[in-house]
């Protein structure tokens, strides 16, 4: 949550478990498409939900290099899990959409543009390291030169519930990437899952109109400065719990300076280019884009999907891969992830979320890898 000072507590507020669903139903009356945690195929994902019932209601996350599975709480906590497969990526720019659509005509061809997506979602359950994903992607698309339409109608018409984070997973390390686990902007309403032996609450904060405005139809009562202090206290703990690390100091320099270090031929013994890694993360954007023609000639559409620097054919050149070996392309992902993403964007690619190493099947860690480079590295 943002910072406060002890005169703006009256910001902050209290809705109790029982008035939970109120906040459901108020997004669904201002005619958002919810969108939050649920549970399906073994996994907390994110997707459309009607009611609190969807919510993945005293479920947790399992998650190691290379694993993933859900586990029972000893509560009933709604967020209790770290982060699943997921992302919201998933909505703001999804692995498939269409561009264009043509008919053939006399002497050429109708070209009609894809109709933007302007439904208004909201989502709910959205993590800090979630939060900084969006604002990376948010400068990829939106303030370079060439502005992505499609995106903008999808992020303008989203509005961010977020939850600060309270129990990360053993692959989390939000903390050494300044991105979590408080939420501390980009949010429209923001809320703190409070359980204690005899009670279950929420600590909710409003940062705009919007927010307020769904605010305005909850069973809601002052939080004080001890319900500030008591949310203060769940990212306190969870900062304290975190055991993942990744030394940034130097990092930008260091992969620019180590092209050659041994560490890339020992990553790429283990990798198998599966994409994987690229498909989770929250941040990555890469796309290509296919033409399809029906067996008339009549209609042709072209359609953009995601992609991946792992993929042999992403770099290909003249009929031929650029990086054509498993090290080059690792190297590519893990150097422009953390180094010259800086260059461009004027911050990390990284989040610390931690989904690459939990789904990586080989188990491969990006916070080992960084470390292992720095060990005999050229200065």
């Amino acid at each position: 949550m943002r910072t406060f000072d002890d005169d703006d507590t009256n910001h902050l507020f209290i809705l109790e478990r029982a008035g939970f669903g109120a906040l459901i139903e108020a997004l669904s009356d201002a005619e958002y498409e919810v969108i939050a945690p649920t549970i399906r195929d073994g996994a907390i994902i994110y997707d459309a939900i009607i009611s609190e019932v969807d919510l993945p209601s005293g479920w947790a996350d399992d998650q190691q290099a290379g694993r993933y599975k859900l586990k029972r709480r000893n509560d009933e906590a709604l967020f209790g899990y770290a982060v699943g497969p997921h992302s919201w990526k998933k909505y703001l720019h999804p692995p498939e959409q269409l561009l264009w659509r043509a008919k053939k005509k006399e002497g050429g061809f109708d070209i009609h543009a894809a109709p933007i997506d302007t439904r208004k979602r909201a989502f709910l359950g959205v993590r800090a390291c979630e939060i900084a994903a969006i604002e990376i992607q948010d400068r990829v698309f939106l303030r370079g030169p060439h502005i992505d339409e499609a995106y903008r109608a999808r992020r303008e018409n989203t509005l961010i519930i977020a939850v600060n984070c309270g129990d990360p997973a053993a692959t989390c390390f939000c903390v050494s990437m300044s991105t979590g686990p408080a939420v501390r902007s980009g949010y429209d309403i923001a809320i703190t899952e409070i359980i204690s032996e005899d009670r279950h609450h929420f600590v909710i904060d409003a940062a705009g109109d919007a927010g307020r405005t769904v605010l305005k139809h909850l069973p809601l009562r002052p939080a004080g400065k001890k319900g500030l202090q008591a949310a203060e206290a769940v990212t306190a703990h969870a900062q304290q719990q975190m055991k993942r690390s990744l030394d940034t100091d130097g990092l930008q320099a260091l992969l620019q300076n180590n092209a050659d270090h041994p560490q890339w031929d020992n990553v790429a013994s283990r990798c198998l280019s599966c994409t994987n890694c690229t498909a989770v993360c929250p941040t990555c954007f890469c796309t290509t884009v296919e033409d399809h023609t029906d067996l008339s000639g009549e209609n042709a559409e072209r359609v953009q999907h995601w992609d991946s620097c792992f993929s042999g054919s992403f770099s290909e050149l003249g009929g031929a891969p650029v990086r054509r070996s498993t090290k080059s392309r690792y190297r590519q992902w893990m150097t422009h992830k953390l180094s010259t993403w800086i260059d461009q964007f004027g911050t990390s690619g990284c989040v610390g979320c931690g989904r690459c190493i939990a789904w990586c099947p080989a188990g491969i860690d990006i916070t080992e890898e960084a470390a292992a480079i720095r060990k005999g590295a050229n200065s």
